[in-house]
């Protein structure tokens, strides 16, 4: 008796399925809600991210659809009577969401749900800096990009968040004021890898900057070397002068016999 009760419970309410899809913006995304045998009825309800909640709908006895705050890009696929995928043209960041499937049948109801995640391509950019070091820039992508060099070298990156949710990733390599002759930035995204590569001198102001920090750095050593010197002289001076020089006698030595009397006086 327990087990008729259970499975009456299931074959009213199924759940055929909550999956994670992804489009990339531009495209078309279709998603599929299966046709069960004698439905009465099928919505469509999306759940989007950003603006207000939507159907779409179908009613057998009548065939009949309907809408509610649906925009155009977002339709039947077919004839909901023959297949009642939906289907969302031109896919914006304003489509990401939830959309769920509820049909009824004579079977039982049954619902899937999709968590839909728009993807954007990055913008792709390759330049060298003032001081000759090349800088990637993947541009307003979502998810934000992943960014790798040719070389094995030091590089530094940063993020820019913008207010559609897309992030801007800027990487830059580490030349160190030398020639970098096809140097390879590699973009991996979930909607597309993308690469460049480019040239990148130093500048004549960073070679001017380095040769002036090595020439100061140069003449620093000398002066220091010369105090050094002139210290050590100093002191070796002062050492062999109290090392030589005579001792103090006593003062009866250094002076004769006193005479208190007085001068004689000529006429």
């Amino acid at each position: 008796m327990h087990t008729i009760v259970l499975l009456s419970i299931a074959a009213v309410s199924g759940v055929t399925g909550n999956n994670r899809v992804s489009a990339t913006v531009g495209n078309s995304s279709v998603l599929v809600c299966s046709l069960k045998s004698n439905t009465t009825l099928v919505t469509w309800k999306i759940s989007p991210k950003t603006g207000g909640f939507c159907t779409l709908g179908y009613r057998a006895d009548q065939n009949k659809t309907d809408r509610t705050n649906c925009s155009d890009s977002v339709n039947w696929k077919f004839r909901p009577d023959q297949d009642p995928a939906l289907e969302i043209r031109q896919v914006g960041i304003v489509h990401e969401g939830n959309y769920t499937c509820e049909v009824v049948a004579t079977e039982g109801n049954f619902h899937r749900t999709y968590h839909l995640t728009v993807l954007v391509p990055p913008r792709l950019t390759l330049h060298c800096d003032d001081h000759g070091n090349p800088v990637c820039e993947a541009e307003a992508g979502k998810p934000p990009a992943q960014i790798s060099w040719d070389l094995e070298s030091n590089s530094t990156l940063r993020e820019e968040v913008h207010d559609d949710g897309t992030v801007t990733v800027v990487s830059t390599c580490a030349a160190h004021g030398t020639n970098v002759t096809n140097t390879i930035c590699i973009v991996s995204h979930p909607a597309g890898n993308q690469s460049k590569s480019v040239s990148c001198h130093p500048s004549k102001n960073s070679t001017w900057a380095l040769h002036c920090v090595i020439s100061l750095a140069s003449v620093l050593s000398l002066l220091f070397l010369l105090a050094v010197f002139h210290l050590y002289t100093f002191c070796d001076s002062r050492t062999m002068r109290n090392q030589y020089r005579p001792r103090h006698l006593p003062p009866t030595e250094l002076s004769g016999p006193i005479s208190n009397s007085a001068p004689e006086q000529r006429n």
